[in-house]
C-alpha cells in the first residue's frame, strides 16, 4: 500500500516541461512517472468518465479551474485528459495515453501537438496520516512532503488514492516560476 500512496505521490507532482512553458504549462499535472508505479502495483482500476474537478491559484493573482477524466479505454490504452481554464492566462487541453498494465506514458498531447514525455525526479521527504478539509469535504489522507531534485523545491500534497480518482489528489501546494501554486479538489465522481 505504502508502494501505491508514494506512486501516488509522484503522479500528482509531474510538472509538464516544455520548450517555453507558460502558465498552464506550469500547472499541467501530467503525473506520468508514477502511473507506472501505480499500475504495477495494484493495477490501473480507471473507469471511463472517472473525473475529479479542482481550483487552481497561481501567485494569488491568476485563478482557474482543471478537470482530469479518464477519456477512453481502448486496445491502445488509456486516456486520461486534463482541461484547464486559467481566465486570462489562456486554455490548456493535456491528453496522455497510458498503458494500464506497465503505467509506461506512450503518448502526451498538448493542444493538439504530440509533446515529449516530462521527466522529473522526485523524493519523499516525509509521509503521514492526516486530514483534510478542501471544497469538496473533509478526507482522510496521506500528508506528503517531497523534493524537487532539481531545484531543490518544497511540493507539499494531500492525497487519497483510494478514495479520489486517478492521482488521489486532494490537495497539492508547489513552487514554480509564477509564484505558490495551489490546486484543491472540489468534486469528484468516480464509476
Amino acid at each position: 500500500m505504502i508502494k501505491a500512496i508514494i506512486a501516488s505521490l509522484a503522479l500528482t507532482f509531474s510538472v509538464s516541461a516544455f520548450a517555453a512553458p507558460s502558465v498552464a504549462d506550469v500547472v499541467v499535472q501530467a503525473q506520468l512517472p508514477a502511473i507506472a508505479e501505480q499500475a504495477q502495483t495494484l493495477g490501473l482500476n480507471w473507469k471511463v468518465g472517472d473525473t475529479a474537478n479542482y481550483n487552481l491559484d497561481m501567485g494569488g493573482f491568476i485563478k482557474g479551474k482543471m478537470v482530469m477524466s479518464v477519456k477512453s479505454i481502448g486496445d491502445d490504452g488509456i486516456w486520461m485528459q486534463q482541461d484547464m481554464d486559467l481566465g486570462f492566462a489562456g486554455k490548456q487541453n493535456v491528453e496522455t495515453l497510458i498503458d494500464p498494465n506497465t503505467g509506461a506514458v506512450k503518448k502526451m498531447i498538448v493542444n493538439g501537438k504530440e509533446q515529449e514525455v516530462p521527466k522529473q525526479d522526485v523524493e519523499v521527504v516525509d509521509i503521514k496520516e492526516d486530514k483534510i478539509t478542501v471544497p469538496a469535504g473533509t478526507f482522510e489522507c496521506i500528508h506528503a512532503i517531497l523534493k524537487d531534485k532539481k531545484d531543490n523545491s518544497e511540493i507539499n500534497a494531500w492525497i487519497n488514492p483510494e478514495l479520489i480518482p486517478m492521482s488521489g489528489l486532494l490537495k497539492q501546494i508547489a513552487p514554480s516560476q509564477f509564484g505558490k501554486v495551489v490546486v484543491e479538489l472540489t468534486s469528484f465522481s468516480k464509476k
